[in-house]
């Protein structure tokens, strides 16, 4: 079956997304040859995106977090905007998405499952008061709250586990979805790669540049640009 079959013939389709659906948007991807993993630092940036380096050096934390995370010029691509479409058409209840970038949202989608948080959403660590992802863009060295305390972003770092209300929305929507789209995404990060493992649906549909340990499960694989591929589809 093509994929516009399969989605003419799914009424509850969930789509699970990793750092490819916003790479066409302008953000890097964590570990594709570019990507940020593969470049420079006085760190590696799987210690500066740990929870014990932002404890022990917040502001070397905060200087990569403002250079290489927070990119709020960035704008939702056709991926972003056929999902929400998708949405409001009826035929996709749930995004699930390993990005921090709130895209979805701008896009116009409603239901969408943060597995690593988000940078648009930030908090006090002593008295948890909120501030946006300008408050911290625009501030130097590390930013305090009026209390005096340390300002955290609402993201996953290593060392921290996912928060438990969004896992457990993302694995009931995946559980009940007829269709499962995964795009974007190598399938090697844990836990979160572990979620589809939860779909017990009739289309297993993988869109990826490259090859996914869960190809050979899949209904249907295409190897080519999620905006691409699901811009030519027709709702």
């Amino acid at each position: 079956m093509t994929l516009q079959e399969i989605i003419d013939h799914s009424k509850n389709i969930v789509f699970f997304g990793g750092a490819g659906v916003s790479t066409e948007s302008g953000i890097p991807d964590f570990r594709s040859t570019d990507g940020l993993y593969n470049q420079k630092y006085d760190y590696p940036p799987e210690e500066i995106l740990s929870h014990t380096f932002f404890v022990s050096h917040t502001e070397a934390f905060y200087d990569f977090y403002r250079d290489k995370m927070l990119c709020l010029t960035a704008e939702p691509n056709a991926a972003h905007k056929k999902l929400a479409e998708l949405e409001q058409k009826g035929k996709l209840s749930a995004v699930v998405t390993q990005n921090i970038d709130g895209l979805h949202q701008k896009a116009g989608s409603k239901n969408v499952f943060e597995l690593h948080g988000s940078i648009h959403r930030n908090y006090c660590t002593q008295c948890h008061k909120f501030f946006d992802a300008d408050f911290i863009a625009n501030s130097v060295g590390v930013p305090t709250c009026d209390c005096g305390g340390i300002i955290k972003p609402d993201v996953v770092l290593y060392e921290e586990g996912l928060d438990d209300a969004t896992v457990t929305g993302a694995v009931d929507a995946i559980s009940s979805a007829d269709c499962l789209i995964v795009a974007g995404t190598s399938l090697n990060v844990y836990p979160a790669a572990g979620f589809i493992r939860y779909f017990r649906g009739k289309y297993f549909v993988l869109i990826n540049r490259d090859v996914t340990p869960a190809d050979k499960y899949a209904d249907l694989v295409i190897h080519d640009s999620i905006g691409k591929v699901l811009s030519d589809t027709i709702i």
